[in-house]
């Protein structure tokens, strides 16, 4: 293997990606796209509800209960109603997700202490902000109710709960790192995917196969110019993750360039595996999506948790990539970890990508001979 050959197909490699707008798109704004919807359009974060109120009791207890709800900041009161049947308008048009019904009689019987009631009622279409939205609701109320009927009752077991690592409960603490691990997946490997694939269709295999130039070094000389442009939006995402959407870095800079570095060799060798077999740019495309950007957005844990997947996704889910630089990702921004938390997956990450390159080699060198 000599340098100055991987070091030519370098120059080649780059000339081209220089050359091609759909290339430099792709590796420069398709991850500025990624994070800019991700992060501000994509939230799991509950918060005002938007809420209609109907108060038959209107009295300074049920106003206060009223009050209670809009300063928890979780609800957001849109409309009072004088008619209980009105509810099921702003309910079925989407205008509520939540209705608070309180009866006429909800002062006397918190006062007499016979069991104040009201009724509370959300949008079960989305099923898991219905089920936030009752537990802030319960709460909420449990409170009021309490002090309205001055009981005061002294716990058995004082819980004090803390938080660990996302102490705020903002879900773009975890959107954002898990979102460098899809970045990286879909940008490494739809890029290398046109490698191979272009030069068939351009007519230029040919001469390659002709020269001098050995299969290790070719791959190698297409892979580096992607590497580079991979290390640089990681970077730039993380970069943006901190800077624009104040996501903390709690680990070390080095650390994310380092597992950062292999999860991209494995990525760019699938692309390169891909495009060998293709042939073809856009079959090439559509394969690397399939095999790249889907499982790192389903299967990896950066939107759904692995453990409330079916049995069978969860075993299919050791085979993504993605998975181990996701969980990587999240314990270098958020937990602060060393690379020595997490040997085992970033070695599984090396074996992988020693795997799809060496299997490159082999497909390329058979195709060439």
């Amino acid at each position: 293997m000599r340098f100055q050959r991987i070091k030519a197909i370098v120059r080649k490699e780059s000339i081209q990606v220089a050359r091609d707008p759909f290339s430099l798109a792709m590796g420069f704004l398709m991850p500025l796209m990624l994070l800019f919807i991700f992060g501000y359009a994509i939230s799991l974060d509950v918060d005002e509800l938007t809420t209609v109120v109907n108060d038959l009791d209107k009295t300074s207890a049920s106003r206060e209960l009223v009050k209670q709800f809009t300063a928890s900041g979780y609800f957001k009161i849109v409309k009072q109603v004088d008619r209980y049947q009105d509810i099921d308008y702003y309910l079925d048009s989407g205008r509520a997700r939540v209705a608070i019904a309180i009866p006429v009689d909800f002062l006397s019987k918190a006062v007499t202490h016979k069991g104040a009631r009201f009724q509370i009622i959300v949008d079960g279409s989305d099923s898991n902000t219905a089920t936030i939205a009752l537990g802030y609701a319960s709460g909420i109320a449990e409170q009021a109710i309490r002090r309205f009927a001055g009981v005061s009752v002294a716990p058995v077991i004082d819980v004090r709960a803390r938080v660990w690592y996302n102490p705020e409960l903002k879900s773009k603490n975890f959107i954002i790192p898990g979102l460098v691990a899809v970045i990286m997946a879909v940008v490494g490997a739809l890029l290398t995917s046109l490698t191979i694939a272009r030069e068939w269709e351009r007519g230029t295999m040919e001469q390659l196969i002709s020269s001098p130039v050995k299969v290790p070094e070719l791959i190698i000389g297409k892979l580096l110019p992607y590497f580079v442009i991979g290390l640089i939006d990681v970077l730039f995402s993380a970069g943006l993750g901190v800077f624009l959407f104040e996501v903390p870095l709690k680990g070390s800079l080095i650390a994310l360039v380092v597992v950062s570095s292999i999860f991209l060799f494995g990525v760019l060798s699938l692309g390169i595996l891909v495009s060998i077999l293709a042939k073809s740019q856009v079959l090439a495309c559509q394969v690397a999506i399939i095999a790249s950007y889907l499982p790192a957005f389903l299967l990896s844990g950066f939107m759904f948790a692995i453990p409330n997947m079916p049995k069978a996704l969860q075993i299919l889910s050791y085979v993504v990539p993605a998975r181990y630089f996701v969980g990587m990702l999240k314990d270098i921004f958020l937990k602060g970890n060393s690379i020595s938390f997490f040997l085992f997956d970033a070695a599984l990450l090396l074996g992988f990508g020693t795997l799809l390159f060496a299997l490159a080699n082999v497909k390329l060198k058979k195709v060439m001979e």
